[in-house]
C-alpha cells in the first residue's frame, strides 16, 4: 500500500464528503427515512456515500471496499480492505447537534491501520499520517494540508480520577454500572466517532461500549486512536478487536489509554 497516496485521498475524500454533508444540514429542511434495521438515513449519508465510494474505487481498483450504506459490500470475508461510515451519528445529524463524523479507514490483515475522521460542524479533522502517527489537522481546511499537530493519550491517566466518555445517543445503564467500577474525575458525552477522538487527544482516557456497533462505526476511530498510542479491546476477553468479522459486527469493546487498569466486564 501507497501510504503517502492513501493519507491524502482518504483526507481529500473526507474533506469534500464533509463540504456536501453541511450543504444539506444547513438546508431548511431534508428527507429522513428508515433502512431496514430501523436505523435513520438521510440524502446526506448517501452523497457522502456515492462521493467516498467512487472516490476510493478509482484510487484503489484493487482494494475491496466496504460502506454502510451498500448492502451488497457486506457480504464479504476480507482480511485487508477499505472501510466507510459516511456519515456516523444520522441521528446527531438529524437533530441538529453537531456530533456527527466522516469515516474512512484501511484494515491490513485485520488491524485498522490508517483512518480519518471529519467532525464538519465542529470544524475538528483527524487523521493517521503515512507514517502510522496520529494528528489534528487545524482548520481552515484546503487542498493541501495546513498545520498539524501531533496527538497522544494521556501517558500519566490517574486512576483515582479518569475521563470518562461515553455515547451520547447509546447510553444505557449496563454501561453506566461497568463505569461505576472506575473511579472517575468526570464524564462526558459524545455522538459518532468523536470519542474515540477525545481519548486519542487525551480529552478522554476511557471509552466502554456496551453495545451494538458496526465495524464501520469503529475502524477509523480505532485507527485514529490506535496511531495516537491508545488501544481498543474486546469487553469480554480483553483481546485487540480485530476486523473482518462474518457480517462486520463488533462486539463489546472498550477503548482507552494504556495506563489506565481495565476492570474485567
Amino acid at each position: 500500500m501507497q501510504f503517502d497516496r492513501l493519507t491524502t485521498e482518504m483526507r481529500r475524500l473526507a474533506l469534500e464528503a464533509g463540504a456536501r454533508i453541511m450543504e444539506i444540514y444547513q438546508s431548511d429542511d431534508f428527507e429522513t427515512r428508515a433502512k431496514s434495521d430501523d436505523s435513520p438515513v438521510t440524502a446526506a449519508d448517501e452523497a457522502a456515500d456515492a462521493l467516498i465510494s467512487a472516490g476510493l474505487r478509482a484510487a484503489f481498483p484493487d482494494i475491496p471496499l466496504v460502506t454502510e450504506e451498500q448492502s451488497d459490500t457486506h457480504d464479504q470475508d476480507l482480511r485487508t480492505f477499505l472501510i466507510v461510515d459516511p456519515l456516523d451519528g444520522t441521528k446527531e445529524f438529524v437533530q441538529r447537534r453537531g456530533d456527527f463524523t466522516v469515516n474512512i479507514a484501511y484494515v491490513e490483515n485485520g488491524v485498522p491501520l490508517r483512518g480519518v475522521v471529519y467532525a464538519p460542524a465542529k470544524g475538528r479533522l483527524f487523521y493517521t499520517t503515512a507514517d502510522g502517527r496520529s494528528v489534528e489537522e487545524q482548520g481552515p481546511f484546503g487542498e493541501a494540508p495546513g498545520r498539524t499537530d501531533p496527538i497522544g493519550v494521556n501517558a500519566t491517566p490517574d486512576n483515582r480520577a479518569l475521563m470518562v466518555v461515553a455515547s451520547k445517543s447509546h447510553r444505557d445503564a449496563a454501561t453506566d454500572a461497568y463505569i461505576g467500577e472506575y473511579g472517575v474525575r468526570d464524564m462526558t458525552s459524545a455522538g459518532s466517532s468523536l470519542k474515540f477522538c477525545l481519548v486519542a487527544t487525551g480529552e478522554a482516557d476511557l471509552y466502554p461500549r456496551l453495545g451494538r456497533t458496526m465495524e464501520w462505526d469503529t475502524a477509523a476511530g480505532d485507527a485514529v486512536l490506535r496511531g495516537a498510542g491508545g488501544q481498543v479491546v474486546r469487553f469480554d476477553d480483553h483481546t485487540p478487536l480485530a476486523y473482518g468479522k462474518p457480517g462486520f459486527a463488533n462486539p463489546f469493546f472498550i477503548a482507552y489509554a494504556p495506563g489506565v487498569l481495565l476492570v474485567k466486564g
